[in-house]
């Protein structure tokens, strides 16, 4: 519900924000050179993943990786430089986005904290399989320097921040051991069918930030497709988290069209 009345107030707001001093002289001179002030709404999908950068020794091998399909809904607004031909400018905006992922690993020593039947968590250091689920969406806010090369060709470079909206932070153990309270402690065995749940959701960060790239091709005055990377900064997790004990980062590649207004 929140996606969808999000995505209705951006169709009407910039549905009303056409610039009126627009004049389209001739094929060669695009209306993003024209306007001081250029709309555009655009949607797409994420592609990508939340990783440790490097790959930390706890895992040791990945069984399965599943992107999932991600959507992504965009208002912006580009300030164009200059009063003729505009090569540079800042956009800024709002995206409502959703970053997911499912993976399966063997570990060893990772740590973890399991669900018992009973509702009680035990802590520790877990060897063998898991399955970990991600589906968080953000409202994020992009603030980028934009160059334009020529009439159809557009770069941009700056930076993000989101706000997360809605978390999930969890998976299941199997197949493996739990070494209670560190590498040495009491060994609880998890084989055949028997797994154990765990939820990390609460410990997400509620902002992040970090370096967006990107680039936009215009196909006609209105219409064009672009392609982002964002790259996370700083970790998904609380800094007093520690159960696990390397840092998270989301990694997403943003393919998708526009509308420019």
């Amino acid at each position: 519900m929140v996606k969808l009345n999000f995505l209705v107030f951006l169709v009407l707001f910039f549905g009303n924000c056409r610039i009126s001093n627009a004049q389209e002289n001739s094929t060669q001179n695009l209306k993003i050179h024209q306007d001081s002030i250029v709309f555009q709404i655009r949607t797409g999908i994420n592609i990508g993943g939340f990783t440790p950068m490097p790959l930390p020794a706890e895992i040791r091998k990945i069984n399965k990786f599943n992107p999932k399909l991600n959507f992504s809904v965009e208002g912006s607004a580009t300030y164009w430089f200059g009063k003729e031909k505009k090569s540079w400018g800042i956009k800024t905006g709002i995206r409502l986005e959703n970053k997911a992922m499912e993976t399966d690993s063997d570990v060893k020593n990772y740590g973890m904290e399991i669900i018992g039947e009973n509702g009680e968590t035990v802590a520790g250091n877990w060897t063998g399989g898991v399955n970990t689920q991600v589906d968080n969406s953000y409202i994020t806010i992009p603030i980028l320097a934009t160059y334009a090369l020529n009439e159809k060709w557009e770069f941009s470079l700056g930076t993000f921040y989101s706000l997360l909206i809605e978390k999930d932070f969890s998976g299941y153990v199997y197949d493996g051991y739990l070494r209670e309270g560190g590498p040495t402690g009491n060994k609880v065995v998890f084989s055949g069918d028997k797994t154990a749940t765990y939820d990390f959701s609460n410990e997400l960060r509620k902002f992040s930030y970090g370096l967006e790239v990107g680039s936009n091709w215009n196909a006609s005055t209105h219409l064009n497709v672009f392609a982002n990377l964002t790259w996370g900064l700083n970790d998904i997790f609380k800094s007093d988290f520690e159960t696990i004990t390397f840092g998270l980062r989301p990694i997403y590649l943003n393919l998708g069209f526009g509308y420019v207004f």
